[in-house]
């Protein structure tokens, strides 16, 4: 099957079909100076919308794909969307139909307004009209036209879906069918034949996918990447730089990278900035906003207005507080020796809220496992003296309605993007620059570990369970903190293993098809395992029993003896075991 891409509009790049597959490089077919260009910084991070990449992203870049390619051909008079697998599964509660219906009316995930995203399903309701890009409008009844197929897996992927459009006598103008599989990548069928289908990637204009450059340290397995670093004395971070310079200029590289960071930590503040419940029917609450009013409480002494978990506004005085009675021996301390772990939750819950009501996430290196990076990120700049912080010590400015935003003083188009620093170490403009040098650091790292995963095996949770999803972020998140903490090669890759390797065997049963139960408390539980693996694997020399490559085999093995009621279904596990009430 040829998995190299194919020339689809403007919005695709292709590989030249001589290429090696990364396989081919992995099985030792082929010499690792022939590998094609690592995935790229621009693939494992990318800017979008919640509450999934692989059924939110993905069928938002289908749909736009189509439209693209839509506009060179004859208007059409109808439009269908059928959604097979687990698209069909749980599409509904990922919001897939909106999704697809956003890409095909233009939109795209890193830019669309949230607004457009939650008014394009009751317009299309009350119209049934659907405006494409060109201005032609087509009819389209939802309830009709956008059918859920959950029982129909295509050969090539679980996730699936068709688009067709035709005129008005029912002949096709345009029918294709693309895979979404994970983090926001997709695959499009280039040939006729559903039982032997032949796919290229989809690759957005800005994305590493297909770029056919040579990388000056090309690496398809942990091996190879310790390798190169030892031949070439670079570290991690340090290396996959000179890949992603290979392809862009360093201006540009960093720009990227800031804006990263910086969409990470306004998510961040928009999650403890936002109270009430969770759209999708579970009634499922926001916690952030509520935990950030008691932490800067316990930090500054200082009562927090603030709100419950339901959005009720809740008393600042002293005697009612804003904390818990369980709480109360030790909360209004600094003493406490865990206090760190609170605010690496709170990052976290914030975070997967956000995405859990469609608003802007970042994939990293999906958008169920969206606030694990995060987190970890703003332990770094937050709590490490490495960067400039006092630990223990979380708590940017209030906004005009005494919601506590952690996050707000740390952005990294405000540091100093000439890269020089004070001659005084201790200088404010010092401690940004550092700050902003270890952040990029962290998220290079972190590119490495993802995209190792992403090629060996899968990032998908409908393809090895949610071990792809959270476990990959752990484990990408794990690297890029020891990378930033100063660690080794050897320690980068140890963390990394030590993550994934406690995260196999993760199902993804995610409640009445919602990435809410138990999607959002597993990204804090996730990230404090990353800042645990990282931790340990620095007090050791990079040496250890069971290699990254290996942890990442067994992953993929894993994933593929689960049962398919485990992998994104919703057909077993919590899904069938919890009342939805």
């Amino acid at each position: 099957m040829d998995l190299r891409p194919v020339a689809l509009g403007a919005s695709v790049t292709t590989y030249d079909p001589s290429r090696p597959t990364p396989a081919a490089i992995v099985s030792g077919e082929v010499a690792a100076h022939d590998a094609p260009h690592p995935l790229s910084v621009f693939d494992m991070f990318r800017i979008g919308i919640g509450p999934s990449s692989s059924h939110t992203v993905g069928p938002m870049r289908a749909g736009l794909a189509f439209t693209t390619e839509l506009t060179t051909l004859k208007p059409p008079s109808h439009i269908t969307i059928d959604l097979f697998g687990s698209l069909g599964a749980t599409g509904r509660g990922h919001s897939t139909d909106r999704a697809v219906l956003l890409g095909l009316a233009g939109y795209d995930p890193e830019t669309v307004d949230i607004e457009t995203v939650e008014s394009i399903l009751p317009t299309l309701a009350s119209s049934n009209m659907l405006t494409l890009p060109s201005g032609t409008q087509v009819p389209l009844n939802i309830a009709e036209d956008v059918r859920f197929v959950p029982r129909t897996v295509l050969p090539y992927h679980v996730n699936a879906l068709t688009i067709t459009a035709s005129d008005d006598d029912g002949t096709v103008i345009l029918e294709r069918t693309y895979y979404s599989v994970g983090g926001g990548f997709v695959m499009i069928q280039t040939n006729d034949d559903p039982q032997n289908p032949e796919v290229s990637s989809l690759a957005t204009s800005q994305a590493g996918v297909g770029i056919d450059v040579p990388a000056p340290h090309p690496f398809v397995s942990g091996a190879q990447l310790l390798a190169a670093c030892d031949a070439s004395g670079l570290s991690i971070a340090e290396l996959v730089r000179r890949n992603e310079e290979a392809v862009r200029p360093h201006e540009t590289v960093n720009a990227y990278l800031d804006r990263i960071a910086d969409t990470m930590f306004d998510c961040v503040d928009a999650g403890t900035s936002a109270a009430g419940i969770l759209p999708g029917g579970l009634d499922v609450p926001r916690r952030a906003r509520a935990l950030a009013g008691k932490l800067a409480e316990r930090l500054t002494g200082i009562p927090q207005a603030s709100t419950d978990e339901a959005g009720a506004s809740l008393s600042a005085s002293p005697a009612e507080g804003v904390r818990s009675p369980g709480a109360r021996a030790w909360v209004s301390t600094v003493a406490d020796p865990m206090r760190a772990m609170d605010w690496v939750n709170l990052f976290a819950l914030a975070v997967n809220e956000e995405n859990a009501a469609g608003h802007r996430v970042v994939t990293a290196p999906t958008n169920g496992a969206a606030g694990v990076i995060p987190a970890v990120l703003g332990y770094l700049v937050t709590h490490c003296p490495e960067t400039g912080s006092t630990p223990g010590v979380a708590a940017g400015p209030a906004t005009e309605d005494g919601a506590v935003t952690p996050l707000a003083h740390i952005r990294m188009t405000t540091e100093d993007s000439s890269e020089t620093s004070s001659d005084d170490p201790a200088s404010p403009e010092a401690c940004a620059a550092r700050r902003r040098a270890l952040v990029h650091d962290f998220l290079l790292a972190a590119t490495a570990i993802g995209a190792l995963i992403k090629t060996n095996a899968s990032i998908a949770g409908a393809e090895v369970g949610c071990q792809g999803e959270v476990g990959s972020a752990s484990a990408m998140a794990a690297a890029g903190l020891a990378q930033a903490l100063g660690g080794t090669p050897q320690q980068v890759e140890n963390a990394a293993e030590i993550a994934m390797e406690h995260s196999l065997g993760l199902t993804c049963d995610p409640v009445a098809g919602l990435v809410q139960v138990p999607c959002i408390e597993r990204n804090a539980i996730a990230a404090v395992k990353a800042i645990n693996a990282a931790r340990m694997a620095l007090w050791g020399d990079g040496r250890h029993t069971v290699s990254l490559d290996v942890v990442i085999e067994t992953m993929r093995q894993t994933g593929n003896d689960m049962l398919s009621k485990y992998k994104e279904t919703s057909e077993g596990g919590l899904a069938v075991n919890v009342v939805e009430c």
